[in-house]
């Protein structure tokens, strides 16, 4: 080993071109955009001279963990170093910042990740530094390496040559052998925020003389996720695509293919007006865009979750603001929306994602999500109830469910009331609930127990609410459906129901069941009064036989006996 000697040739990751991001690279400190902490700690361990001989840098792509790296080294190696200032002037910072340092060597773990790569890299840490006062070795991807690599170079790590660092830099902390973790200084760096990507954005269009207005650097900035690498490759991308013109957020658009901000308004809006056919509008203009229906999927539930978060905050957040018009609507959009609307929207798009991966159709998956958001009478879910439930207490109307037919003696004697008579009504939280709204709710009460017990969702299907008061609902059944009453007045059946009431209408009601009189089969078909109760064997029995169905056996209850 001798000082100067050349270091055997390794294979290391260079950059195919000098890309906007490589040309703007922040080069001292002072350039970087965000992670605070991480520069505080830096710039004090550089002056101080105590820089430590291993760092771990995680964090999330392009948010500047290899720029970092290669500051550090600036820091170490300057011709006026150690400083926190590197002049960028001098031989070494000009080789660092080209990538041609003999003293800083990058390393790629994806692909260089065996056992002999790593004891090639440790033979080469025995030399010293060629022209620098420093060695820097950058390990990008690191979690890449295997544990028998990771294992070789162990050693090397714990006890390096005097002036030797090693940054290692990684997405995936976790994979990271807690072996080395222990012997780094690890710094997590945060995803930018919008604004801050935007900054960025703007100050690499000013140095490259690059004409783009305020809402494309915003649907850029939105749109790069947090990486200052995307967000610079776009522009340099929308450069080849505008040529000398301005870029304008409709070239963003099409560079991208993504959904255009006004078209995700209106389809949020019709979602708050209740208006399904103006979401199934919405759906149509958003697929006429040519756009893939994935994409405007994830844009629509990118949008649902900003509403949902003005929504909860009462503010943007500083991370989702864009400019200040974007964010105003999105505020007064926020308040448009009833207190489940976001979340039960979230729900429908994920699902919708889901299916979409598991092969469904993507835009079938659009319209149904934002038809079933705009009408929760058409979802079944319990998301969907409570969303019925706000709109009652709002005071908006909502067409009663058509799909299960009510039977025809209730009915009856609804309509033989009085016309003077004031409908029988009950408070519903601040509001007052009539026996209509009550009968309104009624099938999604039904539709409640039958989540939990098929057999009396069935009985209640035959009921039908007939009179409400403040502490007692009657329930009425058909003069034929005796049996059905009967059992739905067992006690269990009976607290299920008033259960279910509860959870529906937020009050609790004491149960009244009454067979319709009227009808000539009456006497013919209800059971006699002082019948036994069946027993759980004979009920099923009777349901097989007079619904056609199948009994499915538990092997495991079967087994307890």
């Amino acid at each position: 080993m001798f000082a100067g000697a050349r270091p055997p040739r390794l294979k290391t990751s260079v950059s195919a071109g000098p890309s906007l991001y490589r040309r703007h690279r922040p080069r001292t400190f002072a350039d970087v955009v965000g992670q605070e902490h991480v520069v505080r700690t830096l710039s004090h361990a550089v002056a101080r001279d105590q820089v430590h001989h291993a760092y771990l840098f995680v964090g999330s792509r392009g948010t500047g963990k290899t720029s970092m790296a290669k500051i550090l080294a600036a820091c170490l190696n300057c011709v006026e170093g150690p400083t926190v200032s590197p002049c960028g002037r001098c031989e070494a910072c000009v080789a660092i910042a080209s990538a041609t340092s003999l003293d800083v060597i990058e390393m790629d773990a994806a692909s260089n990740n065996s056992v002999d790569d790593i004891r090639e890299l440790r033979d080469t840490v025995a030399y010293a530094p060629v022209s620098g006062r420093h060695k820097v070795y950058i390990l990008d991807e690191a979690h890449m390496l295997s544990t028998q690599a990771w294992n070789a170079f162990l050693k090397t790590l714990e006890e390096p040559p005097p002036r030797t660092v090693f940054v290692l830099a990684t997405t995936e902390a976790q994979k990271v052998l807690p072996t080395v973790v222990d012997r780094c200084h690890r710094f997590d760096f945060g995803r930018p925020t919008a604004a801050q990507v935007a900054t960025v954005v703007r100050r690499v269009a000013a140095a490259e003389t690059i004409k783009i207005d305020d809402g494309a650097v915003g649907l850029i900035a939105r749109h790069a996720t947090g990486s200052f690498r995307d967000a610079l490759g776009t522009l340099e991308q929308l450069v080849t695509y505008a040529g000398d013109a301005e870029i304008t957020a409709e070239d963003v658009l099409a560079v991208l293919g993504v959904a255009d901000g006004e078209q995700l308004f209106a389809a949020v809006d019709a979602v708050a007006a209740r208006d399904p056919a103006g979401a199934l509008r919405a759906a149509a203009a958003l697929a006429a865009t040519g756009r893939d229906p994935g994409q405007m999927l994830r844009d629509l539930e990118a949008h649902a979750r900003e509403l949902l978060t003005a929504q909860v905050l009462g503010e943007v957040a500083p991370e989702l603001q864009l400019t200040p018009e974007h964010d105003q609507r999105l505020l007064e959009q926020a308040g448009t929306l009833a207190p489940s609307d976001a979340v039960r929207l979230l729900d429908l798009l994920a699902a919708a994602l889901q299916a979409s991966a598991g092969g469904a159709q993507p835009r079938v998956q659009l319209e149904l999500a934002l038809v079933r958001a705009a009408a929760p009478e058409m979802d079944p879910s319990m998301r969907a109830l409570l969303a019925r439930i706000e709109d009652l207490e709002r005071g908006r109307r909502q067409p009663q469910r058509q799909d299960v037919p009510r039977p025809p003696a209730p009915v009856t004697a609804l309509r033989d009331q009085s016309p003077t008579t004031e409908p029988d009504r009950v408070a519903l939280g601040r509001d007052e609930m009539t026996l209509a709204d009550m009968q309104r709710l009624w099938p999604a009460v039904v539709d409640l127990v039958k989540g939990a017990n098929a057999m009396l969702g069935v009985l209640l299907d035959s009921a039908s609410p007939t009179s409400l008061s403040d502490r007692e609902l009657i329930l009425s059944f058909p003069a034929e459906a005796a049996f059905y009453k009967r059992k739905a007045e067992q006690d269990d059946y009976r607290r299920s129901t008033a259960e279910a009431v509860r959870n529906v209408t937020g009050r609790t009601l004491s149960l009244s069941f009454e067979l319709a009189e009227g009808s000539p089969q009456a006497e013919a078909t209800a059971l006699p009064a002082a019948a036994p109760a069946l027993s759980g064997d004979e009920l099923v029995a009777r349901l097989v036989a007079d619904f056609d169905a199948e009994e499915i056996v538990d092997h495991d209850q079967e087994g307890e006996h």
